[in-house]
Protein backbone atom coordinates (compact mmCIF):
# COMPACT_ATOMS: atom_id res chain seq x y z
CA UNK A 1 0.00 0.00 0.00
CA UNK A 2 2.87 2.33 0.67
CA UNK A 3 3.98 1.95 -2.97
CA UNK A 4 0.65 3.32 -4.14
CA UNK A 5 0.71 6.24 -1.71
CA UNK A 6 4.31 7.13 -2.59
CA UNK A 7 3.64 7.19 -6.32
CA UNK A 8 0.52 9.34 -5.87
CA UNK A 9 2.24 11.68 -3.41
CA UNK A 10 5.19 12.23 -5.74
CA UNK A 11 2.83 12.77 -8.66
CA UNK A 12 0.80 15.37 -6.76
CA UNK A 13 3.91 17.28 -5.68
CA UNK A 14 5.41 17.42 -9.18
CA UNK A 15 2.04 18.34 -10.70
CA UNK A 16 1.88 21.30 -8.31
CA UNK A 17 5.31 22.41 -9.57
CA UNK A 18 4.12 22.15 -13.17
CA UNK A 19 1.03 24.19 -12.24
CA UNK A 20 3.27 26.92 -10.83
CA UNK A 21 5.35 27.04 -14.01
CA UNK A 22 2.27 27.16 -16.23
CA UNK A 23 0.71 29.88 -14.07
CA UNK A 24 3.93 31.89 -14.37
CA UNK A 25 3.74 31.66 -18.15
CA UNK A 26 0.09 32.66 -18.16
CA UNK A 27 0.70 35.63 -15.86
CA UNK A 28 3.29 36.92 -18.35
CA UNK A 29 1.08 36.58 -21.42
CA UNK A 30 1.05 40.38 -21.78
CA UNK A 31 4.71 40.98 -20.83
CA UNK A 32 6.64 42.35 -23.84
CA UNK A 33 9.26 39.95 -25.17
CA UNK A 34 8.56 37.25 -22.56
CA UNK A 35 9.69 33.73 -23.46
CA UNK A 36 7.65 30.85 -22.06
CA UNK A 37 9.22 28.13 -19.91
CA UNK A 38 8.92 24.56 -21.17
CA UNK A 39 8.25 21.69 -18.74
CA UNK A 40 8.18 17.92 -19.13
CA UNK A 41 7.29 15.03 -16.82
CA UNK A 42 9.62 12.06 -16.41
CA UNK A 43 9.19 8.78 -14.50
CA UNK A 44 12.32 7.94 -12.52
CA UNK A 45 13.15 4.84 -10.45
CA UNK A 46 13.94 4.86 -6.73
CA UNK A 47 17.32 3.23 -6.17
CA UNK A 48 18.11 1.06 -3.18
CA UNK A 49 17.27 -2.35 -1.66
CA UNK A 50 13.54 -3.26 -1.61
CA UNK A 51 12.75 -0.15 -3.71
CA UNK A 52 12.67 -1.86 -7.12
CA UNK A 53 8.88 -1.49 -7.41
CA UNK A 54 8.88 2.22 -6.62
CA UNK A 55 8.98 5.06 -9.13
CA UNK A 56 8.44 8.75 -8.80
CA UNK A 57 7.42 11.51 -11.18
CA UNK A 58 9.63 14.50 -11.80
CA UNK A 59 8.65 17.80 -13.39
CA UNK A 60 11.75 19.02 -15.20
CA UNK A 61 12.38 22.29 -16.99
CA UNK A 62 12.85 21.26 -20.61
CA UNK A 63 14.14 24.64 -21.72
CA UNK A 64 12.69 27.90 -22.96
CA UNK A 65 10.42 28.56 -25.92
CA UNK A 66 12.37 30.87 -28.25
CA UNK A 67 9.63 31.28 -30.86
CA UNK A 68 8.98 34.97 -31.67
CA UNK A 69 5.97 36.86 -30.41
CA UNK A 70 3.71 39.12 -32.45
CA UNK A 71 5.12 42.53 -33.42
CA UNK A 72 2.63 45.36 -32.92
CA UNK A 73 3.05 48.92 -34.12
CA UNK A 74 2.81 51.51 -31.32
CA UNK A 75 4.24 54.67 -32.88
CA UNK A 76 6.22 55.34 -29.69
CA UNK A 77 9.79 56.49 -30.35
CA UNK A 78 11.29 54.35 -27.58
CA UNK A 79 9.50 51.14 -28.55
CA UNK A 80 11.70 48.86 -30.66
CA UNK A 81 11.21 45.30 -31.84
CA UNK A 82 13.76 42.93 -33.34
CA UNK A 83 12.97 41.73 -36.84
CA UNK A 84 13.85 38.04 -37.06
CA UNK A 85 16.50 36.50 -34.84
CA UNK A 86 18.45 38.38 -32.21
CA UNK A 87 18.29 39.92 -28.74
CA UNK A 88 18.90 43.18 -26.91
CA UNK A 89 21.84 43.09 -24.50
CA UNK A 90 21.00 44.35 -21.00
CA UNK A 91 22.65 44.47 -17.61
CA UNK A 92 21.18 41.90 -15.20
CA UNK A 93 20.63 42.69 -11.49
CA UNK A 94 23.86 40.83 -10.66
CA UNK A 95 25.83 43.02 -13.08
CA UNK A 96 26.28 40.33 -15.73
CA UNK A 97 25.33 40.75 -19.38
CA UNK A 98 22.02 39.14 -20.24
CA UNK A 99 19.59 39.19 -23.16
CA UNK A 100 15.94 39.94 -23.81
CA UNK A 101 13.45 40.59 -26.60
CA UNK A 102 11.63 43.22 -24.55
CA UNK A 103 11.92 46.50 -26.44
CA UNK A 104 9.65 48.67 -24.29
CA UNK A 105 12.45 51.10 -23.49
CA UNK A 106 12.37 53.88 -20.89
CA UNK A 107 14.68 56.71 -19.86
CA UNK A 108 15.18 57.25 -16.14
CA UNK A 109 15.44 60.63 -14.44
CA UNK A 110 19.23 60.16 -14.54
CA UNK A 111 19.15 59.65 -18.32
CA UNK A 112 19.80 55.88 -18.22
CA UNK A 113 18.12 53.84 -20.96
CA UNK A 114 16.34 50.80 -19.50
CA UNK A 115 13.75 48.21 -20.46
CA UNK A 116 10.26 48.42 -19.02
CA UNK A 117 11.41 45.98 -16.32
CA UNK A 118 14.19 48.37 -15.29
CA UNK A 119 17.21 46.54 -16.76
CA UNK A 120 19.85 48.96 -18.14
CA UNK A 121 20.28 48.59 -21.89
CA UNK A 122 23.85 47.98 -23.07
CA UNK A 123 25.40 49.93 -25.93
CA UNK A 124 28.87 50.07 -27.43
CA UNK A 125 30.59 50.86 -24.14
CA UNK A 126 28.23 49.67 -21.44
CA UNK A 127 24.84 50.94 -20.21
CA UNK A 128 23.41 53.61 -22.52
CA UNK A 129 23.09 57.16 -21.13
CA UNK A 130 20.90 59.60 -23.08
CA UNK A 131 21.33 63.38 -22.71
CA UNK A 132 18.27 65.68 -22.49
CA UNK A 133 16.61 65.84 -25.90
CA UNK A 134 13.82 67.34 -27.93
CA UNK A 135 13.46 64.23 -30.07
CA UNK A 136 14.94 60.73 -30.12
CA UNK A 137 15.26 58.24 -32.93
CA UNK A 138 16.42 54.62 -33.00
CA UNK A 139 17.59 53.40 -36.41
CA UNK A 140 17.22 49.98 -37.93
CA UNK A 141 20.77 49.06 -36.88
CA UNK A 142 20.14 50.14 -33.28
CA UNK A 143 21.81 53.56 -33.58
CA UNK A 144 20.38 56.03 -31.04
CA UNK A 145 20.23 59.64 -32.23
CA UNK A 146 18.79 62.69 -30.48
CA UNK A 147 18.01 66.31 -31.19
CA UNK A 148 19.57 68.06 -28.17
CA UNK A 149 17.30 69.90 -25.78
CA UNK A 150 16.78 73.53 -26.75
CA UNK A 151 17.34 73.00 -30.48
CA UNK A 152 14.36 73.26 -32.78
CA UNK A 153 16.03 71.89 -35.89
CA UNK A 154 19.26 70.65 -37.35
CA UNK A 155 20.98 67.29 -37.62
CA UNK A 156 20.40 64.58 -35.06
CA UNK A 157 23.45 63.69 -32.96
CA UNK A 158 24.41 60.02 -32.53
CA UNK A 159 24.51 59.07 -28.84
CA UNK A 160 25.19 55.33 -28.87
CA UNK A 161 24.15 52.10 -30.50
CA UNK A 162 22.21 49.26 -28.97
CA UNK A 163 24.20 46.07 -28.57
CA UNK A 164 22.29 43.53 -30.63
CA UNK A 165 23.37 39.89 -30.48
CA UNK A 166 22.34 36.64 -32.09
CA UNK A 167 23.81 33.66 -30.19
CA UNK A 168 22.94 30.11 -31.22
CA UNK A 169 19.68 28.87 -29.73
CA UNK A 170 21.41 25.83 -28.26
CA UNK A 171 23.53 28.03 -26.01
CA UNK A 172 20.69 30.11 -24.59
CA UNK A 173 19.06 29.38 -21.24
CA UNK A 174 16.76 31.31 -18.94
CA UNK A 175 18.36 32.81 -15.86
CA UNK A 176 16.68 32.80 -12.41
CA UNK A 177 15.87 36.50 -12.87
CA UNK A 178 13.86 35.73 -16.02
CA UNK A 179 16.41 37.12 -18.49
CA UNK A 180 18.17 34.96 -21.06
CA UNK A 181 21.84 34.12 -20.71
CA UNK A 182 24.75 32.38 -22.38
CA UNK A 183 27.89 30.77 -20.99
CA UNK A 184 29.99 33.66 -22.32
CA UNK A 185 28.91 37.17 -23.40
CA UNK A 186 27.84 37.15 -27.03
CA UNK A 187 29.48 39.40 -29.62
CA UNK A 188 27.47 42.18 -31.26
CA UNK A 189 25.93 41.12 -34.57
CA UNK A 190 25.51 43.85 -37.20
CA UNK A 191 23.04 41.66 -39.10
CA UNK A 192 20.38 41.99 -36.38
CA UNK A 193 17.82 44.63 -37.32
CA UNK A 194 15.22 46.45 -35.27
CA UNK A 195 11.94 48.14 -36.06
CA UNK A 196 11.28 51.45 -34.32
CA UNK A 197 7.83 52.37 -33.08
CA UNK A 198 6.84 48.73 -32.57
CA UNK A 199 6.96 46.18 -29.79
CA UNK A 200 7.06 42.39 -29.61
CA UNK A 201 4.53 40.63 -27.42
CA UNK A 202 5.02 37.57 -25.23
CA UNK A 203 5.12 34.24 -27.07
CA UNK A 204 2.82 32.58 -24.52
CA UNK A 205 -0.19 30.93 -26.18
CA UNK A 206 -2.95 31.74 -23.68
CA UNK A 207 -5.35 29.13 -25.07
CA UNK A 208 -2.78 26.34 -24.72
CA UNK A 209 -1.83 27.58 -21.24
CA UNK A 210 -5.46 27.59 -20.09
CA UNK A 211 -6.04 24.08 -21.46
CA UNK A 212 -2.88 22.89 -19.72
CA UNK A 213 -4.07 24.48 -16.47
CA UNK A 214 -7.26 22.39 -16.62
CA UNK A 215 -5.31 19.22 -17.45
CA UNK A 216 -2.89 19.75 -14.55
CA UNK A 217 -5.75 20.48 -12.14
CA UNK A 218 -7.40 17.18 -13.08
CA UNK A 219 -4.11 15.32 -12.80
CA UNK A 220 -3.51 16.76 -9.32
CA UNK A 221 -7.05 15.77 -8.28
CA UNK A 222 -6.48 12.23 -9.60
CA UNK A 223 -3.32 11.86 -7.51
CA UNK A 224 -5.09 13.11 -4.37
CA UNK A 225 -7.95 10.65 -4.93
CA UNK A 226 -5.42 7.85 -5.39
CA UNK A 227 -3.91 8.67 -1.98
CA UNK A 228 -7.38 8.68 -0.44
CA UNK A 229 -8.17 5.31 -2.02
CA UNK A 230 -4.90 3.85 -0.72
CA UNK A 231 -5.71 5.09 2.77
CA UNK A 232 -9.22 3.60 2.63
CA UNK A 233 -7.88 0.28 1.35
CA UNK A 234 -5.34 0.16 4.17
CA UNK A 235 -8.04 0.87 6.75
CA UNK A 236 -10.23 -1.88 5.29
CA UNK A 237 -7.34 -4.35 5.25
CA UNK A 238 -6.50 -3.64 8.90
CA UNK A 239 -10.14 -4.12 9.85
CA UNK A 240 -10.29 -7.50 8.12
CA UNK A 241 -7.07 -8.62 9.79
CA UNK A 242 -8.36 -7.63 13.22
CA UNK A 243 -11.53 -9.69 12.68
CA UNK A 244 -9.58 -12.80 11.75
Amino acid sequence: MDDMIYVAMAGAKQTALAQASNSHNLSNASTPGFRADLDAFASLPVYGPTYASRVYASDERAGVDLDPGVITSTGRDLDVAINGSGYFAVQAPDGAEAYTRAGDLRITAQGLLTTGAGHPVIGNGGPVAVPPFERIQIGGDGTISVLPLGQSGGTLAVVDRLKLVNPSEGGISKRPDGLLGTAEPADADAAVRVESGAIESSNVNTVDALVKMIELARLYEMNVKTMQTASENEATTNQLLSIS
